[in-house]
């Protein structure tokens, strides 16, 4: 769990005949992280042709996008294949499947064009409503507020033959005519267009052969109905669209199933095609190579003969050999489940380098540390965990929100932290209910401590980091030591700011100054031991430019000048590691600061909500709650990952490693 998975390299070759069965084998498989043969240094495998697949990867993606593309409008989300037999799969025809997608959005594009013309007339009617609502229609002897109205309307009647062609050329318009009768083959209107429209309408009367009348007396009592007409047309044309969406929605329901298998089909045979673009081939053999978990080889090697009928060669390379096929060898994390939001806190700084320390297993604890010193507070720890709780059921199994459901799994370790370290410091919702099983952190701060604790003032707080950070810088080192061993680069190890050297002038920092604390800042070590401790090991330094030199020395040789080059060089190097190494220390006081700040923040509540009474202080109280905890969550989440990040990872981690992705049915 410490360091990566160890992995292994897979040289295989198999007849051409064989080469699909193996295909669906590897896919089933989904160990293989396959890797370009052609990084092998062999003339011979240079020359071989690559595999083409049989159908282009690019339109099966495109096809298969567009299936998701139909799914997702009505919510589905199509899950990985569980195909356990590939064999037996039906074959794609993408030509016909094509077919079957375009017939499904013709009938979808027909059924949305008819709802984006619902649209345009539902927009007119709200147009002329809006106006209706606020300046009335006018009509001659209806008292309304007119003066300002954007609507205008007109009476009079038609040829009842124009009426088809009159109510078609209406539709261009924000309008509503309002059919008053028909009387002598003559059909009688009450049209209410925008005042806007007035020349074009006026262009469409006209060719209806429109005669402007009066309201006649026996159609009066119609005028009270118009601003009912408005409504039920406006309310018919609703209906209309929520019934075409509900049909373009079961346009694709219906056909979920069918779908959901072409998508499947897609999935797998573009998986497949993936594989074959790695393979390279002869006129008989294919020829591929890979890598893969070394726990994984004996079982991979029994369904590779299986799947070829043992027709096969297989050769297996260790990362250290020479013939391996490229310089970077994929990692894959080793960590239990529970480890996983701390997982992504890596992942997020970058992959490890392959062989080199893990630091997941770490970063748990000392994050969780770092966050509970900063929020330490039982009662909002529980609150914390309740939010995350809720993230956790909310985003599960949803693989777009993957990403949060880590978040949220993360925020209720954070709840946990902020239990233990309110219960070590005695503090529930800022109050001290029950005594603290360490120290009174919130007496501390507001200077009311009862004496028999060890801590007992702020610089007692501050001094507990500082050994905390002491402590995390120190891990970091002895990690960047293995890491060098583990990868043989022994003069790193010994001369590098974070090597052997580098740490003892560290160690011998640490010493010097707690010696200075515990005599009042009034005596330095013996002048013997200063040399020893710090001397020895910068002098050591110069050493290292030099021997750079001479392990990659050119044909140029030496240079008088280069003696100034290396005295400059050491100088620099000592400067960052003696300025370094104090700023990461000194660095950890932000652990106390904002522990300090959350106290504060408590107290401040409790003293605002103290000048109140009844209802009010309760209200103060809770609000107060709730800001500390929006606030210095964020703060203490952010500044632990910092701390991390720049005081922790950097004295050993290098983030340039290649994450294990194989190829799967679970592949993204």
């Amino acid at each position: 769990m410490m360091f990566t998975t160890e992995m292994i390299q897979l040289f295989a070759v198999v007849l051409g005949r064989d080469s699909e069965r193996v295909s669906e084998m590897l896919l089933s498989e989904g160990v293989v992280q396959f890797a370009n043969i052609g990084e092998i240094d062999s003339q011979e495998l240079k020359k071989l042709s690559t595999v083409n697949a049989d159908v282009s990867v690019s339109e099966i993606t495109s096809l298969k996008e567009r299936i998701e593309g139909l799914l997702h409008t009505v919510g589905i989300v199509p899950k990985a294949p569980e195909i356990t037999d590939l064999g037996t799969r039906e074959s794609i025809s993408i030509e016909k499947e094509t077919q079957f997608i375009e017939k499904i959005e013709g009938e979808r594009e027909s059924i949305r064009e008819r709802q984006r013309t619902i649209q345009q007339e539902v927009l007119k009617l709200e147009d002329i409503k809006r106006q209706v609502d606020i300046y009335g229609l006018g009509l001659s002897d209806v008292p309304l507020k007119t003066m300002h109205s954007f609507l205008q309307v007109q009476t009079g009647r038609m040829p009842l033959a124009n009426v088809a062609k009159f109510e078609n050329s209406l539709k261009k318009y924000p309008s509503l005519p309002v059919s008053l009768g028909q009387h002598d083959e003559l059909a009688h209107y009450l049209v209410i267009p925008m005042k806007r429209d007035s020349e074009q309408i006026n262009k469409i009367l006209e060719q209806a052969n429109w005669t402007s009348i009066e309201l006649p007396n026996e159609l009066k009592s119609v005028k009270e109905d118009v601003f009912r007409e408005i409504s039920v047309k406006y309310e018919k044309l609703t209906d209309e669209q929520k019934k075409l969406e509900k049909r373009v929605n079961d346009l694709v329901k219906n056909q979920e199933s069918e779908l959901t298998n072409i998508w499947i089909g897609l999935r797998v045979t573009e998986l497949l095609s993936r594989i074959k673009t790695n393979f390279k081939s002869s006129s008989r053999t294919v020829i591929f190579t890979g890598w893969l978990p070394i726990d994984k080889k004996e079982k991979l090697v029994e369904r590779i003969r299986n799947a070829c009928g043992n027709r096969c060669y297989l050769e297996w390379r260790h990362p250290d050999g020479k013939e391996i096929a490229g310089n970077e060898v994929p990692v894959q994390f080793n960590n239990p489940k529970s480890l996983t939001p701390f997982e992504m806190l890596v992942s997020n700084f970058g992959i490890p380098q392959y062989k080199t320390i893990d630091p997941t297993p770490f970063v748990m604890p000392l994050y969780l540390a770092m966050f509970g010193l900063m929020f330490a507070d039982a009662g909002q720890g529980v609150i914390l965990v309740l939010l995350g709780l809720l993230g956790m059921k909310s985003f599960k199994g949803i693989e777009e929100k993957k990403g949060y459901f880590k978040l949220s799994w993360l925020i209720v370790w954070c709840g946990v932290s902020s239990i233990v370290f309110g219960i070590l410091f005695g503090s529930y919702f800022g109050k001290p209910f029950i005594p603290a099983l360490w120290f009174d952190f919130h007496g501390v701060v507001a200077g009311h401590t009862e004496g028999h604790s060890a801590v007992n003032s702020v610089m007692d707080i501050l001094a507990i980091t500082i050994y905390f950070g002491i402590a995390v810088i120190l891990l970091g080192l002895i990690f960047n030591w293995i890491n060098l061993i583990r990868t043989r680069r022994w003069g790193d190890l010994l001369f590098d700011k974070g090597g052997v050297l580098g740490g003892w002038i560290y160690v011998g920092g640490v010493y010097i100054s707690s010696y200075m604390v515990k005599h009042g800042y009034n005596g330095f070590p013996s002048g013997n031991v200063i040399f020893v401790l710090v001397g020895l090991p910068a002098l050591l330094i110069f050493i290292k430019e030099p021997y750079h030199y001479l392990q990659h020395k050119t044909e140029k040789g030496f240079n008088p000048l280069m003696i100034m080059n290396f005295l400059m060089q050491w100088v620099v190097e000592l400067l960052e590691i003696f300025s370094g190494y104090l700023a990461n220390t000194l660095s950890f006081m932000r652990v106390a600061g904002l522990g300090i700040a959350h106290v504060s923040l408590m107290i401040a509540t409790f003293t605002i909500a103290g000048m109140t009474s009844g209802v009010l202080s309760f209200i103060v109280i809770i609000f107060g709650n709730i800001l500390v905890i929006a606030l210095e969550g964020l703060s203490a989440g952010v500044q632990a990952l910092r701390l991390n990040y720049y005081e922790f990872f950097t004295k050993f981690f290098h983030g340039t490693g290649k994450l294990y992705t194989p190829i799967s049915l679970n592949s993204d």
